[in-house]
């Protein structure tokens, strides 16, 4: 059975170019509203790191926002930074590194660590040690998903993947994904897997359901005293 990470190069290895307009559609432009309500949690910063920033939309975002901030995008997949470069040429205060976010080595630390769409792909124990390890004291780590339904909508949720799997056969680049994505979700835990491994890090955390609970956002603060706890526990 493959897992989560062998997914990432089948779902986007040719689909870069196409990534903006099909995020738009397959949303039904609910990303934007996603990523507003990301922006909203982002405290003020002199740093942010959006992790797994594909072609770098929300990066972008963010750099809109906060002007004067370092903003730095990774993403493991070159062919999506590529586009998030060529796209963000405007932008002084952006760059973009090749780096995988389970293993992520940037020497430098961040007031705020961003992202959409990567926690199920990941181990939320290596994301959020990888995360820690890049935040400075008092930072702050938002994480947006999609989960699956609780609620009755999981009718139309999953009627929704059927059609959007038939889409798949029209648009053979994505058709792997449109398959596959809605499997991943299901069986995906990773709001709770988290929300579990912050605190045992020592973050405060709170959780926002979106559009009927089809996504999440996971927030996780840390504040100096909660460090400092956290440091002696660790000795």
């Amino acid at each position: 059975m493959e897992s989560p990470q062998d997914l990432v190069p089948k779902f986007f290895g040719k689909t870069s170019g196409t990534y903006d307009r099909v995020v738009i559609c397959a949303t039904w432009g609910k990303d934007s509203y996603w990523k507003k309500q990301i922006l909203r949690l982002i405290p003020s910063s002199d740093a942010i790191l959006d992790l797994a920033c594909g072609t770098g939309i929300l990066t972008r975002k963010i750099a809109d926002r906060f002007p004067s901030a370092r903003i730095v995008g990774i993403d493991i997949m070159q062919n999506y930074l590529d586009v998030a470069e060529q796209n963000s040429k405007k932008y002084e205060n952006i760059s973009y590194v090749l780096q995988d976010a389970e293993v992520l080595n940037l020497d430098t630390r961040f007031d705020c660590i961003v992202s959409s769409y990567i926690p199920k792909y990941c181990s939320p124990y290596i994301l959020v040690r990888a995360c820690v390890n890049h935040l400075k004291d008092g930072g702050k780590i938002i994480l947006h998903d999609f989960i699956y339904p609780r609620s009755g909508i999981r009718v139309l949720w999953n009627l929704y993947f059927v059609l959007l799997n038939c889409v798949g056969f029209f648009v053979p680049s994505w058709k792997e994904a449109f398959a596959e994505l809605p499997k991943l979700i299901r069986t995906s835990s990773w709001l709770d897997e988290y929300e579990q491994v912050m605190k045992k890090e020592g973050f405060d955390v709170s959780i926002q359901l979106l559009t009927c609970g089809t996504s999440a956002v996971l927030v996780g603060h840390r504040s100096s005293k909660n460090t400092q706890s956290k440091k002696g526990y660790s000795r």
